[in-house]
């Protein structure tokens, strides 16, 4: 009798666990949670700390200036202008964000990832080629040219890109699927991080020489 009271307790018990596991609230409990990046005590789940709601105001949900163009005066010739929670304070929990990115003639955003979100693009101006690449081991390309009005979708955590071929400058707007979708610049990442990866570990995996991986950290430290 006692066995199986402790064997009906044991199920019961990892029963109640698989509930507790599997039942979740996926909507938010509270109207809002507008980020307050100044509480540093406040324990983070999934985002930013709460501001109190009584002293929210209505600028904690605008952002203004989107209307403007970037500077483009870089060697890739792009500018992104985000609107993440760090513009928009009110967007904590909410799971998008915009960003505006702006092209010079031949500009190109290079490959890249946001590892927190998918992107969807919208051509505002001008012709971009867009693409993006899948995962191991098929690692195809999927790219195609955009006009003004189209849309294209990159999905989460994939490597993608636009770059301006027409002969005017361009500009899109993209939404992103979180508040804060991250940026993983492949470029940045794997030759200039701090600390440096090792000129072996990179030449390895290129299949290069040191000199080229000095050449090539010189040029990610000028973009």
């Amino acid at each position: 009798m006692a066995t199986a009271f402790f064997f009906f307790i044991l199920i019961a018990t990892f029963n109640l666990s698989l509930l507790r596991v599997s039942s979740f609230e996926p909507a938010p409990l509270q109207d809002f949670c507008v980020a307050d990046p100044t509480n540093l005590v406040a324990v983070r789940v999934n985002g930013m700390a709460c501001k109190n709601p009584m002293f929210v105001q209505a600028d904690d949900f605008y952002y203004g200036g989107l209307h403007v163009a970037g500077d483009t005066r870089n060697s890739y010739g792009y500018k992104v202008t985000p609107v993440t929670v760090y513009q928009i304070p009110g967007l904590n929990t909410l799971g998008l964000s915009l960003i505006r990115i702006d092209y010079a003639l031949w500009g190109a955003n290079p490959p890249h990832t946001h590892p927190r979100a998918t992107e969807i693009i919208m051509v505002l101006e001008g012709t971009l080629q867009v693409g993006f690449i899948t995962s191991d081991p098929q690692n195809r390309l999927i790219t195609k040219v955009l006009q003004k009005g189209d849309v294209f979708v990159f999905p989460v955590g994939l490597v993608h890109f636009q770059r301006n071929l027409g002969h005017t400058n361009a500009s899109a707007i993209a939404a992103l699927s979180s508040q804060n979708p991250g940026l993983i610049s492949l470029t940045n990442t794997i030759f200039g991080s701090t600390p440096p990866i090792s000129n072996e570990i990179l030449a390895q995996a290129f299949r290069v020489d040191n000199k080229t991986v000095n050449h090539l950290r010189r040029k990610s430290m000028h973009v």
